[in-house]
């Protein structure tokens, strides 16, 4: 994977070159990189636009390729701060942005074999002192997010204990997830699960938010009517625990 940035006008890119460049028969070859293509308007006129993701933000899915579908989430303010501004953010530097910050963590957990979608690529548009930005990420096939599972009763022990096995995993690498949640957890058709949206998220050394992260999802599975779902979660977490001590 081969992180570059690319500046058009008020427009920054992060994109990885390989997936953007070696694709055989891909949509991105005869179109090149640009800020339209974070334009839900840009697809939508091209007709593909294949699905929508609930949430705020509104995610697109969309046919990139033949054989391959992206998400485009653009980012968008929560809470009281939406009142003011709900997608303009306080420019500090493309590094600091949130978009750039999530691109370049993802394309580091990818590159450890870590289960989350591939990164493509992200835009930041500044505005004077503020700025907006959109992500885009390979779409994992057939995926369905935890929260449906559970809402369907669908989501047996042995998945719920590969889904702590998974966080597990992720807190090893030192990640921080910092809106862990049963919608931000896919599970593919092989039911494997995946970690999706890091946005703010970072990686930090050992500390008191492995349990945070642990609270917030018990939190999360409890609002879809399966608040024993957490037990499973936390055994798969503690047989991981135990598996790297081991080992």
């Amino acid at each position: 994977m081969r992180l570059t940035a690319l500046r058009q006008k008020n427009s920054l890119m992060l994109h990885d070159a390989d997936s953007l460049s070696d694709a055989p028969g891909s949509h991105q070859l005869s179109h090149p990189i640009g800020p339209e293509l974070f334009s839900a308007n840009y697809w939508r006129a091209k007709d593909l636009v294949v699905g929508e993701a609930p949430g705020r933000g509104s995610s697109l899915f969309l046919q990139a390729t033949p054989t391959q579908q992206w998400v485009l989430r653009p980012y968008r303010r929560g809470g009281m701060v939406a009142r003011l501004s709900e997608k303009r953010y306080l420019w500090t530097g493309a590094e600091h942005t949130r978009a750039f910050r999530e691109l370049r963590l993802t394309a580091t957990l990818f590159e450890q074999g870590l289960p989350v979608p591939a990164p493509v690529a992200c835009c930041v548009t500044r505005y004077g002192v503020t700025y907006e930005a959109a992500l885009l990420t390979v779409r994992v096939p057939g995926a369905q997010a935890l929260a449906s599972l559970l809402t369907e009763n669908s989501a047996d022990n042995a998945l719920l204990a590969r889904v702590g096995t998974m966080i597990k995993r992720f807190h090893d690498a030192g990640l921080d997830h910092v809106d862990l949640n049963a919608r931000n957890i896919l599970v593919d058709p092989t039911g494997e699960p995946w970690l999706i949206d890091l946005d703010r998220c970072r990686l930090r050394p050992p500390g008191k938010w492995q349990a945070a992260n642990l609270a917030r999802l018990s939190r999360s599975v409890a609002k879809f009517n399966a608040p024993h779902a957490i037990t499973p979660i936390r055994q798969g977490y503690a047989e991981r625990a135990l598996t790297g001590r081991e080992s």
